[in-house]
């Protein structure tokens, strides 16, 4: 269960195959999210890889998601891991606000979902 974060999409999905589980629009609330995230990982427990087309490789740039969790998996604590992704964001972007509110709302959901055990 991987957690995906692209332009046209953001929720939970299957590192194998295509079964996702969509984020609802509007959903902020920690505690709503954290049902989802329980919801979702009943139904991926649940799914058969067979039943799913095969996931194919994205040519899109990892989420800030994906790079919070590279960093971590290489030894980063994960506030540090955090704070080297806002920055590059703002190099990267330009501190464009947009993308700077959604990283910052990406790193606050990767926090919640670590405390959680989500990740």
């Amino acid at each position: 269960m991987v957690w995906i974060s692209a332009e046209t999409f953001r929720g939970w999905g299957c590192s194998d195959c295509e079964w996702n589980s969509p984020l609802p629009t509007l959903l902020s609330d920690p505690e709503a999210r954290s049902a989802y995230d329980r919801l979702a990982s009943a139904k991926f427990k649940e799914h058969v890889c067979s039943d799913f087309l095969t996931r194919l490789k994205s040519s899109e740039p990892p989420s800030f998601t994906e790079r919070m969790r590279k960093l971590v998996s290489q030894g980063f604590k994960p506030k540090d891991a955090i704070d080297i992704v806002l920055q590059e964001v703002r190099l990267e972007h330009r501190d464009n606000p947009k993308m700077l509110a959604q990283a910052q709302a990406d790193a606050d959901d990767f926090l919640r979902r670590l405390r959680d055990g989500m990740i």
